[in-house]
């Protein structure tokens, strides 16, 4: 399954992304030291070695397992249950290794006919131009241009998760084209992503996904660096999970103590990451130091979601499975907030792009609620109604994406298997197209900052799909004036 896709803005990726040094042996026992492996008291005996395979395998950290394999394997070999050493040195003997370079007489090496044949240049051997036309193919698919889409899908199969880094060419003759570029191995599973461009490494930008997981810390990833095994930066997450065999878990200072269920990245002030959990708080954190700033406990139940507003970045929205969508502004920290109620568990929370006192949450039940802030009650115990209610899908709406471009459309994207684009005018919704990808339940869409048409989605089925939304008669006839103009 996907269960999260982000978009990577043009021209911001390395266009040959740099390749990990592989890791010591110190720096892979660190590794499996950090990640929360479930090791029993009989871990010390003669089964450690196994346990370590099987957790790493489980983990999803193919560099791990390969190398603690081969470290039991060596151990294996040495140990008097190994194989006997006389069966090795009697098939030594038998390969007769010592001799191996000498010719023997009366045999005649093959090299007759046009395998003795000279070419004046590499270009004209057609063994070698073969071979330099295929390495010239690889460099050009490792190449990223400044007009590639990229997009970075959080995915799982078969036990193993990972991010995907995708490569979608969109070229002037409508022929598309859209490949894997190279992917992350993580240690859990993946719930939510962000894109953020904090220069964690120096330099007045970078290019990093943030991770949120099962686990209770986010991990963020530089995306121009690949066969990477450590992330860049680890916010939270556990110190120990066992002590002298009793079940106790540590966490790291201010770290969540559940799975980080949203995430959201302050495109204003760079360096903060806010991130929802299902310990029912939400934290803001300094990525440049590694550091929780905030902490807020305003919610009683799951934090499902949080987003930064767009025009006044010091206001953050999150939701909650306690049914209420709550506003908090950084600007005035002894404010106790707004809050809203809905009808159902939220699934998400998103502002409109377009004007800073709007915004919509989906819920559960199936329904979208859109609100306007300006409307909101100072008294929490005066219910502030929804602008509008929809009933937009026949399961839960898990995710929504406003266009950056086209104002009050609006994507929803449902279990239901289905995605629907809606026009929002006036607070009086109406569907402009209904779209069947393929891709099983709809976990996660987004439209593309570059091409604000193009609206990326991904399910249950682990398959990326791309829709072009203008290809749709209703959407191109109703938004295709804006298909030319570009985001002020």
């Amino acid at each position: 399954m996907i269960a999260a896709i982000s978009w990577v803005p043009k021209g911001v990726s390395r266009s040959i992304p740099a390749v990990a040094e592989p890791p010591s042996k110190e720096e892979i026992e660190e590794i499996l030291n950090s990640r929360t492996f479930e090791r029993s008291e009989e871990s010390e005996n003669e089964d450690h070695d196994e346990d370590m395979v099987v957790d790493a395998a489980k983990q999803g950290d193919e560099v791990a397992h390969a190398l603690v394999a081969a470290d039991a394997l060596g151990k294996a070999s040495l140990s008097t249950t190994s194989v006997p050493f006389q069966d090795i040195a009697d098939s030594l003997r038998e390969l007769d290794m010592e001799h191996y370079d000498e010719e023997d007489d009366g045999v005649e090496l093959i090299g007759t006919g046009i395998g003795d044949a000279y070419y004046p240049s590499n270009d004209m051997d057609p063994y070698l131009k073969d071979q330099n036309d295929d390495d010239s193919e690889e460099f050009e698919d490792m190449t990223i241009t400044a007009e590639d889409a990229v997009i970075v899908c959080a995915r799982n199969e078969d036990d193993v998760s990972h991010l995907e880094v995708w490569i979608y060419e969109d070229p002037a003759d409508g022929d598309s084209n859209m490949y894997v570029h190279h992917d992350i191995i993580i240690p859990a599973f993946p719930l939510c992503t962000a894109w953020l461009d904090c220069p964690i490494k120096g330099g007045e930008k970078g290019n990093f996904i943030a991770v949120g997981s099962m686990e209770p810390s986010i991990e963020i990833w530089d995306l121009d660096i690949m066969d990477e095994v450590q992330p860049s930066v680890v916010l939270g997450g556990i110190s120990e999970k066992k002590k002298k065999g009793k079940k106790s878990i540590k966490y790291k200072k201010d770290s969540h103590t559940d799975s980080v269920l949203g995430l959201a990245w302050n495109k204003e002030y760079r360096n903060i990451l806010a991130s929802a959990s299902a310990d029912k708080l939400v934290k803001i954190w300094d990525v440049a130091t590694g550091k929780c700033d905030i902490t807020m406990e305003h919610h009683t139940d799951k934090v499902q979601a949080v987003a930064w507003n767009h025009h006044v970045p010091q206001v953050l929205l999150s939701g909650s499975f306690d049914r209420t969508v709550v506003m908090k502004d950084g600007r005035i920290p002894s404010h106790t907030g707004f809050k809203w109620s809905v009808s159902a568990d939220v699934e998400t929370v998103a502002w409109d792009p377009h004007t800073e006192h709007s915004f919509v949450v989906s819920l559960e039940d199936g329904t979208v609620e859109g609100f306007d802030i300006r409307a909101a009650k100072s008294d929490q115990s005066s219910e502030s109604k929804p602008s509008f209610t929809l009933h937009a899908h026949d399961k839960a709406v898990c995710t929504v994406s406003y266009n950056p471009l086209a104002p009050n459309l609006l994507a929803t994207g449902s279990t239901d298997k289905m995605v629907k684009l809606w026009d929002l005018s006036k607070n009086q919704p109406s569907c402009v197209a209904s779209n069947n990808p393929k891709a099983g339940a709809v976990f996660s869409i987004s439209f593309s900052e570059d091409s604000p048409f193009l609206l990326a989605i991904g399910g249950s089925k682990g398959k990326l799909e791309v829709w072009d939304t203008l290809s749709d008669a209703g959407v191109s006839r109703r938004y295709g004036k804006y298909s030319n103009r570009n985001i002020s």
